[in-house]
This record gives C-alpha cells, sequence and structure tokens, in this order.
C-alpha cells in the first residue's frame, strides 16, 4: 500500500463536520489502496486541541515529520483548500514530494442520513453531542 498524507480542512468545517469528511476521504484511500495519515487525527482524538495555538502546532509539525515518510501528498478540494492545507502542499513541494489533488463525488460523500451522536474526546469542555454531518 503506497503511503499518502491527508490534506483537507478542519477549522473552517467545525469539529462534527471535519470529522465526517476526513473519514470520508481516508475511505477514499483505502478503496484507492493507499495507507492514510492526517495530522488532524491529534485532534479529532483529543490530544492535542487545535484552538491552541501551541499545540495546533505541535500537530502540524508531527504531520511533517510522518509525512517525509509518506510517498504522496493528496489534497482534497471539495471545500476550498486552507491556509493549513497550503502549509502541508507547500512542504511536499519542498521535499519534491508528489501533490495530488482530489475532489470526492456524491457517492463518495454521501449526506448522512439521520443526525448520530459523535462522541468528542473526554474534558471539562468537551461532551457528546448530537449534530448534522454535511455543511
Amino acid at each position: 500500500m503506497r503511503r499518502v498524507v491527508v490534506e483537507s480542512p478542519y477549522r473552517s468545517l467545525g469539529g462534527e463536520n471535519a470529522h465526517y469528511f476526513l473519514a470520508c476521504c481516508v475511505r477514499d484511500c483505502f478503496r484507492r489502496g493507499e495507507t492514510p495519515f492526517s495530522s488532524l487525527l491529534y485532534a479529532l482524538v483529543g490530544c492535542l486541541d487545535d484552538d491552541i495555538p501551541d499545540e495546533r502546532e505541535i500537530g502540524i509539525e508531527a504531520g511533517f515529520v510522518w509525512g517525509a515518510l509518506a510517498e504522496a501528498c493528496v489534497v482534497y478540494t471539495n471545500l476550498g483548500v486552507t491556509a493549513g492545507m497550503k502549509q502541508g502542499i507547500e512542504r511536499a513541494n519542498a521535499s519534491n514530494q508528489t501533490v495530488e489533488y482530489r475532489q470526492l463525488d456524491e457517492e463518495q460523500w454521501p449526506a448522512a442520513p439521520e443526525p448520530r451522536c459523535v462522541p468528542t474526546a473526554p474534558g471539562p469542555r468537551r461532551e457528546t453531542q448530537v449534530v448534522r454531518v454535511r455543511p
């Protein structure tokens, strides 16, 4: 399987929608025979808080370290390219890494049929929420 770094939006989507969109991107990578990684996973599992600049920077740098081992940087552009995604693209270009731009179609990124419970990381500011997961 080919190792790839996934670049997709996070902050601009809001946590719940970012979970869903990233899951669709990761699923697309698996269907292509790739082993995907995204530094957003650190925020999604709650070990780093993307709203705290120092923690966001740690996550980005950790992603760059892992990304150096990847064979490509894959950028999902359905929702545009954010400043954070641009950092990943620039790092990949500087490393002469392949950058591929992709779009998910409706079949790959279906609207969630019903609201669902999305558990967020434990802690004083986080709790389980019922959310709609399509922007």
